[in-house]
This record gives structure tokens, C-alpha cells and sequence, in this order.
């Protein structure tokens, strides 16, 4: 560290108390952890009763009146740390698990950069990448840790980092760039930040030595267009409808007209021929018409 400073953990939950509770005692046996602060996205299985019970001093939770998603958590964590005079935010979702050296070996970075974070790796296969890494410059994915130890150069992976699961970012960076969009629920609004830090020239990076253990999400593509490309499909409508609106938004403001012109094309590519589903081009084109008018609000049909 290149100086002495505050570093909180800000953690997301909702309906895992058990998994939070196995993350929390991770973290407060954890040196150099200044405070665990805890959102709590209204959950209904006791969570909140067991931080109000809790009795170490450096965690503290607070619980939102409703489920504001990853999104809505993550806006209200870090503006949390930032009110509380962290000068590092290390975030994480509640089914993250870090190695104990994991923070150790992140903070020999700071100073160097201002939002890195860790490889997420398989729960159950720690060689095995569970958010596939696209190399900067190019469209090759790496989804094996051999691959990417071959590709860092000085034991990081420039210009690349899987947001909100073990990412550190300054207090600094975040009172430039501002918070999470909470208004995106879930979906995108991670790689959504990640893209405001990169225009606003942060310096980014994956450490390859740090760690954080994931459950495995399965596979996050189905094959499409003869193979050449592959379409992240989801049977929860919630999901789709967040994904649709959110990237659309994010490749219009990011990529440009031509990029979300593109998205919208495989959309229905793939629902035409890959897997046919004219329910799903429906709600696409329900998302995309809300991510043009600006609202918001329309996930909230799909909340069970």
C-alpha cells in the first residue's frame, strides 16, 4: 500500500444468510480489513435479524426497504464506504469466497492502480475460470487459468477486470466517476462501471495470483451462427428482459448505434433460428423500447 488507509469490504446480499455467514468470517480474520459493511436487499430468511445480532464491531449492515438488485446494493455500498471515510472499497457478492491471501496480494497493486480485482475462479474446479476473460485487443476468450497465467504480463492482465466479485477501487475513482447505475437492478451495470472507469482513463487491471472461489454459473454462452458466435440465453424472464435493456443501453452509450444495432440483429437471430422462441423476441423488443424511452422500471413485472 502506498499509504495508510481505510479499506472497507462492502458485500451484497439477498436471501444466502448462510453464505454470508461463511463470507463474513472469511472476511473480519482478514488483516488490514478496516470495517465489513453489509447491504442487505431486504432480504426474508433472517438476515437482517442475525447482523442486527451480530457483535464484532468491524461489521456493521444495513437493510434497504426493497430488493434493489446488485445494482441498487452496489450504489448503495460504496456511497455506504464512501460516507464512512474508506480510502480503498473491496466488493463482493455474498457467494464470492476469497482466498485468505487474496486482499494481501491485490493491495501490492495500489498506488499502481486505481480498479483491479482477482480471477473468479470455479468452486469446485479452481483451474477453470467461472467469468471467462476477453483479452483486451481482440476477441479471444480464455476460460482456463493456464491460459491465463501464459497471457499476464507481470503477473497482471492489463485493461480487464470482472467487476463487484473481489474488486478493489479507490475512493478517489468512485468520487470522479460516481456510483452504480442502481436503476439497471442486475445486469450490465458491473461491466457498465468498469466501462465508465476506462473513458474516465482509470488504470485497470486482473491479478492473476489473487483469487476469489465462485460457485459455477454453468455456461455463459449458447453457440450460435454455425458456431462463430454465442448468445448469453437465461430461462428467468427478469434476467432477459434486464439483459436486453441494459445492454442495449450500455453498447448505445459505449459502442455506438451500430453496436446496438448489432446486439438487437443476434437477439433475434437467435431467437428465430438458433432457438426459437417468439415469446422471448417479444419481451426483447419490450426491453429495448424501455431502454430507448429511459425506464426503468419495467423489471419490476417480473419480480416474483
Amino acid at each position: 500500500m502506498t499509504e495508510d488507509r481505510r479499506i472497507a469490504a462492502v458485500v451484497v446480499t439477498y436471501n444466502r444468510l448462510a453464505m454470508l455467514q461463511d463470507l463474513v468470517k472469511v472476511l473480519l480474520g482478514i488483516d488490514g480489513l478496516s470495517e465489513v459493511l453489509v447491504v442487505d436487499n431486504a432480504s426474508t430468511d433472517g438476515t437482517r435479524e442475525w447482523l442486527s445480532g451480530h457483535t464484532d464491531h468491524r461489521l456493521h449492515g444495513r437493510t434497504l426497504t426493497e430488493n434493489s438488485g446488485g445494482a441498487g446494493g452496489f450504489h448503495e455500498g460504496l456511497r455506504w464506504a464512501v460516507e464512512r471515510g474508506a480510502g480503498l472499497v473491496w466488493l463482493l457478492d455474498d457467494d464470492a469466497m476469497p482466498d485468505a491471501e487474496c486482499l494481501d496480494r491485490l493491495l501490492e497493486h495500489d498506488g499502481d492502480l486505481d480498479f483491479w480485482g482477482p480471477v473468479v475462479v470455479d468452486l469446485d474446479d479452481p483451474e477453470r475460470l467461472v467469468f471467462p476473460i476477453r483479452l483486451p485487443g481482440g476477441a479471444r476468450v480464455v476460460h482456463e487459468m493456464q491460459d491465463v497465467r501464459r497471457e499476464a504480463e507481470q503477473g497482471l492482465i492489463h485493461d480487464i477486470v470482472i467487476p463487484f466479485n473481489g474488486v478493489l477501487v479507490t475512493c478517489a475513482l468512485v468520487q470522479q466517476i460516481g456510483l452504480p447505475r442502481k436503476e439497471f437492478f442486475i445486469w450490465g451495470d458491473d461491466h457498465e462501471y468498469r466501462l465508465r472507469a476506462e473513458r474516465a482513463g482509470a488504470r485497470i487491471a486482473t491479478v492473476v495470483d489473487a483469487r476469489v472461489l465462485h460457485p459455477s454459473v454453468g455456461s455463459l454462452g449458447t453457440p450460435m451462427a454455425f458456431g462463430r458466435s454465442t448468445y448469453n440465453d437465461t430461462p428467468s424472464d427478469l434476467k432477459h428482459y434486464c439483459m436486453a435493456r441494459n445492454n442495449l443501453v450500455n453498447l448505445r452509450e459505449y459502442g455506438g448505434t451500430l453496436h446496438a444495432a448489432a446486439f438487437v440483429a443476434k437477439t433475434v437471430w437467435f431467437y428465430t433460428f438458433t432457438r426459437r422462441d417468439p415469446g422471448r423476441i417479444r419481451l426483447s423488443v419490450r426491453a429495448w423500447r424501455d431502454a430507448l424511452r429511459g425506464d426503468f422500471t419495467g423489471h419490476r413485472r417480473y419480480l416474483a
